[in-house]
């Protein structure tokens, strides 16, 4: 666990210097970062770290991966525009976000599934969020239930992040419990009710949750666990259709093993146990019967309201119109995102479709962007073309992978760092002094 202090306003204003010497004073003794700084170097040394199957998962996008490479060209196409002799010897990183002053501009993004990277997941980062003073989304697809997390790192700032359920009792339980579990914001991701077409992962044959990874927000859910143990009920009472038939491999049965130790939650038992049970291979089958729902629609997302006090982000708004329909269905925030590219291929780049969404929001809400992020340089641009705050993805995801918890508070600490230095170099001492007049459009 790390022993870093949590990060407040006043020593965020001078990370870019310490990072620096403490790199280079590290040095002298011949000890180099654990993570590369440099964007490439790190996701492939992250490659090099994971599984063939994890690193297609977590690096992929989706189709050809056109939009991932969309979103990476929209940042070329704008540069900083520095302004020297103006005094930046004093910088200050710190913003106004949901209701509270937060020491920099920087979230995590939700990112699934993270038990694929490293054996901590998401509890070795919320633990290096907290110790920068970052919000952590947690995701719905989380390795750990969001109450092991809070108690990783009670002193942490975290959002839960909702994939919309077919089952309203089950969207209403894990709501209840992302307030209860003291998570300051629900962010309802818009843009997966229809699985992307993943070409990475389709040609490896692999999707984590059919091995019972990423379910544990499910598993640990009392409503959850009474549509399990509702299935199994069914097929005991009925004859149940013929499953296909599965052809016995030693992959086969690492499945089988893996999937009767992840639903140890629903048998209370040990896996020998477990690989007895029908609840696993139940609880299985019934994420992916209620995982998503195509039919969601902005009528529905009033039922929110009713289950949690919490403010609420819409996540995967792209159109500016939607931007304004979000408005007028009471968001609390927007979040623009693609979601990383991950789920249509030859979708719109989030960061042209950026300014167009705040010139709606006119102020009234947050606006959250990700997608395509890669260092402090491209935090710097999202926002001077207006949003509030930034999300990072898939460099975290590669720093846990590399190095667990400290691999996280590097990468994070790295684009913190970055983004006070370009801060600086622009002629600008805070957040707010970046604009439009920032850039230059190429």
């Amino acid at each position: 666990m790390s022993n870093v202090a949590p990060l407040d306003p006043a020593a965020a204003r001078g990370i870019s210097r310490r990072t620096q010497s403490d790199i280079y004073r590290a040095g002298i003794s011949g000890t180099r970062p654990r993570v590369s700084v440099d964007p490439v170097a790190l996701e492939h040394a992250a490659r090099r770290a994971l599984s063939a199957e994890a690193f297609a998962y977590i690096a992929g996008g989706a189709g050809a991966e056109r939009t991932m490479a969309a979103n990476r060209a929209a940042f070329e196409r704008h540069q900083v525009w520095p302004r020297p002799l103006r005094d930046v010897s004093t910088r200050d990183l710190a913003t106004d976000f949901l209701g509270m002053r937060r020491p920099t501009p920087l979230l995590l993004a939700p990112l699934g599934v993270m038990e694929m990277a490293h054996k901590e997941a998401d509890l070795a980062v919320a633990r290096a969020a907290a110790s920068l003073g970052v919000p952590y989304t947690l995701s719905n697809q989380a390795s750990f239930p969001m109450e092991q997390v809070r108690d990783a790192a009670p002193d942490g700032a975290r959002l839960f992040q909702l994939y919309w359920s077919a089952s309203d009792e089950l969207n209403a339980s894990l709501l209840r419990r992302a307030e209860a579990s003291g998570c300051q914001a629900i962010v309802i991701t818009l843009d997966t009710h229809l699985l992307g077409w993943r070409t990475r992962d389709l040609d490896l044959a692999y999707l984590p949750f059919t091995r019972g990874l990423g379910i544990a927000q499910y598993t640990s859910d009392p409503v959850f666990q009474e549509l399990v143990r509702g299935r199994v009920r069914r097929g005991r009472d009925a004859a149940a259709p013929a499953a296909p038939k599965v052809r016995v491999t030693p992959k086969t049965v690492k499945a089988g093993v893996t999937i009767a130790r992840k639903g140890s939650a629903l048998t209370g038992a040990g896996v020998r146990e477990s690989l007895r049970s029908p609840l696993p291979r139940a609880a299985v089958e019934t994420f992916l019967d209620v995982f998503s729902t195509p039919a969601l629609t902005w009528d529905d997302l009033a039922k929110a309201r009713e289950w949690t006090s919490l403010p609420i982000i819409l996540k995967g708004i792209v159109h500016p119109d939607d931007a304004a329909r979000a408005l007028d269905a009471g968001a609390d925030g927007v979040w623009v995102s693609n979601h990383g590219g991950r789920q249509i291929d030859r979708s719109v780049p989030t960061l042209d479709a950026l300014p167009a969404v705040v010139e709606r929001v006119g102020g009234r809400v947050p606006v959250v962007f990700d997608s395509g992020v890669r260092g402090g340089a491209d935090v710097a641009i999202a926002l001077a073309l207006g949003a509030t705050v930034v999300a990072l993805g898939r460099p975290y995801a590669y720093g846990l992978a590399i190095a667990g918890e400290e691999g996280v508070r590097e990468v994070v600490r790295n684009t913190l760092a970055e983004l006070d230095i370009t801060l600086g170099l622009a002629g600008c001492t805070s957040i707010a002094e970046l604009g439009r007049d920032s850039l230059r459009a190429v």
